[in-house]
């Protein structure tokens, strides 16, 4: 009979959970769609490529939300449980409130583990697919970006000006500026037309001239017609990988030699050319990124905890909504604190540690908490 009960509670919050964390994520996902847009209109992305990219930071959205919702899930739960008396099946089938307590702290493990998963492998591969995405790219939205008479700069190091422009590609009067190594190359042509070959869009001109300029020498070559490859250009985008795309054990080897060379708590610039992924980057940004992925889903213990102490009723129903409100407050503030934490660690040693050990030293402290308030039944926090 308890088994059924502890199921039917458990299946209660999994389901407020995924309906409450696909409505949140789904309204940002929207939100930050729309704020990418600039990868079609601006950086001549097609739309296949937008939505693939935009997809693929769900993930990252989804992981960001468990911990909130999560204690939301538990408290309204709870709040609706007792208001509808059901918390009461508990207690007539001998289930002690520590036990209730003792359930959800178990049953958070679960959460724990999802939120470990994504932080760990699911979101650094999605977020570092999408820039491998982006950055294998062809610019196939090209074709509709161009506009008669106003520069267009699409493409790092390239400038085109079309005089004017046909609905069928048709181009009148071009001017291209290419910037090179010790130099630029300009072309200038009566006319051309955009083609697709392969996959790739080339530009084909007619009758114009190029002219190359280095510091040394300039020098001009006329043309009948030629073809202007645009596959060997890269976007604007953002092609480099950053720092919450690397992979958690590349990180990981990262921190290991850093600390072996005694210069964790030094905000130091990585020396580390055998790893490309690491070199270059800041100690206290890897840092951070790993204590977010490693450290931060600890909260999710305590959260429920808190979240769970709605069943320790004060003395009074007077200052039952007054316990509620402190309940939810003490919740926000950990997850408040969580985020906070981030910014101090690895600023020096101690502080280090203890944030470090701060998820772990409050669940220890709360449940002892509980225990001795259910224990003695206090019937207060």
């Amino acid at each position: 009979m308890n088994k059924l009960i502890f199921r039917k509670f458990a299946l209660d919050i999994v389901n407020f959970f995924l309906i409450a964390s696909f409505s949140i994520t789904f309204i940002v996902w929207i939100i930050q769609a729309v704020n990418l847009l600039d990868l079609v209109s601006d950086d001549g992305h097609s739309l296949n490529v937008y939505f693939y990219y935009v997809s693929l930071s769900l993930p990252k959205i989804f992981s960001k939300t468990i911990i909130f919702v999560f204690f939301i899930s538990i408290f309204y739960v709870i709040n609706k449980y007792n208001n509808s008396n059901e918390l009461i099946v508990f207690w007539n089938n001998g289930i002690q409130k520590i036990k209730f307590i003792n359930f959800i702290l178990l049953f958070s493990i679960l959460f724990l583990t999802l939120q470990l998963v994504l932080n760990l492998f699911i979101v650094p591969k999605s977020q570092n697919l999408g820039r491998l995405y982006i950055k294998e790219s062809n610019i196939d939205f090209f074709p509709k970006l161009i506009s008669e008479k106003k520069f267009i700069n699409v493409v790092k190091n390239l400038t085109i000006l079309v005089e004017h422009y046909e609905k069928n590609g048709k181009l009148k009067k071009i001017y291209i500026n290419e910037k090179i190594d010790d130099g630029s190359k300009i072309i200038v042509s009566e006319s051309g037309i955009i083609l697709k070959k392969n996959k790739k869009y080339i530009l084909r001109l007619y009758n114009g001239g190029i002219t190359n300029i280095n510091k040394d020498n300039a020098y001009t070559l006329n043309f009948s017609e030629t073809d202007y490859d645009l596959s060997n250009f890269s976007t604007k985008s953002i092609t480099h990988q950053k720092i919450q795309e690397l992979n958690s054990f590349t990180m990981l080897k990262c921190i290991k030699e850093i600390y072996l060379k005694k210069e964790l708590f030094n905000n130091k610039y990585i020396r580390s050319p055998e790893n490309e992924a690491c070199n270059e980057r800041t100690v206290k940004s890897i840092g951070e990124e790993l204590y977010k992925r490693l450290v931060l889903p600890f909260y999710i213990l305590i959260i429920s905890l808190i979240a769970a102490s709605l069943v320790i009723e004060p003395k009074s129903k007077y200052f039952f909504k007054l316990h509620k409100i402190n309940i939810f407050l003490i919740g926000v503030t950990i997850i408040i604190i969580s985020q906070l934490s981030i910014k101090y660690f690895l600023n020096s040693i101690n502080i280090s540690y203890l944030i470090l050990s701060l998820p772990l030293i409050l669940v220890f402290i709360y449940y002892i908490i509980l225990l001795i308030v259910t224990k003695f039944k206090l019937g207060y926090l």
